[in-house]
């Protein structure tokens, strides 16, 4: 894919790894869309990237498959193509299975599941008629189960398997389909607040630049699941 001139959406997308992503791709000549739950957040987000031209900043609630398709109307109104999707909202709460409350499991599931399913079906006709790529951003707790994580595990190892399964369906239309799984990253996920003591994680940008690779591969050629960990977790 050429980028220059190509329109991205990116839920999540005004701090963290979504932030991170809309940099690379603005970097690269594209104009991007991303969505946050907030306008305050959204604006700021515009303001604070590098091409604010090229931005739109929508207001996109991924649990709500009406926000998701309100948010592409917009992306088609204003730029009349969408060609790739990036899935990335998502939060997380960890306690014993016998503690966490039902709220919160609830709440993971609608926006880190059911999210990922509202963007494809909002935004899947457009990538039809663009031939385009959506991605999601799973982790390796999409593999990888641990203690006090069953809400978020459950969540995420169901994000890997419909990312894979609507692989198989989109890929007869020329659609590519990906999810990205990252270990520790240096983001805001969980009310973290990043720091040099981050310095050992993935970087926000490090996503970017894998994105950026994934769109610019040859067509032939679909890494449909991969991992990305940190080269020296023994240093935090």
């Amino acid at each position: 894919m050429k980028l220059e001139g190509k329109v991205a959406y990116i839920t999540g997308g005004t701090k963290g790894i979504g932030y991170g992503i809309a940099e690379s791709l603005l970097e690269h000549g594209m104009k991007v869309a991303i969505s946050g739950r907030s306008r305050e957040s959204a604006d700021a987000a515009v303001k604070g990237l590098n091409n604010p031209n090229n931005v739109l900043g929508l207001v996109s609630d991924v649990s709500k498959l009406d926000d998701e398709k309100k948010a592409v109307a917009a992306i088609l109104d204003t730029w009349g193509q969408l060609d790739v999707v990036m899935a990335n909202a998502g939060v997380g709460h960890f306690a014993p299975i016998d503690e966490l409350e039902d709220e919160k499991w609830h709440q993971m599931i609608d926006t880190n599941l059911n999210g990922v399913y509202h963007t494809l079906k909002a935004s899947v006709d457009a990538l039809k008629k663009s031939e385009g790529y959506y991605m999601t951003l799973a982790s390796l707790a999409g593999t990888n189960f641990f203690a006090t994580a069953a809400g978020y595990n459950a969540t995420k190892f169901g994000v890997v398997g419909f990312t894979q399964a609507a692989m198989l369906d989109l890929r007869q239309y020329n659609i590519k389909v990906t999810t990205i799984m990252p270990g520790s990253v240096a983001s805001h996920f969980n009310d973290h607040e990043p720091s040099e003591k981050d310095a050992w994680k993935i970087q926000p940008e490090d996503i970017g630049k894998l994105v950026v690779d994934l769109l610019t591969m040859h067509p032939r050629t679909l890494p449909s699941k991969i991992e990305v960990r940190p080269t020296r977790p023994d240093l935090k």
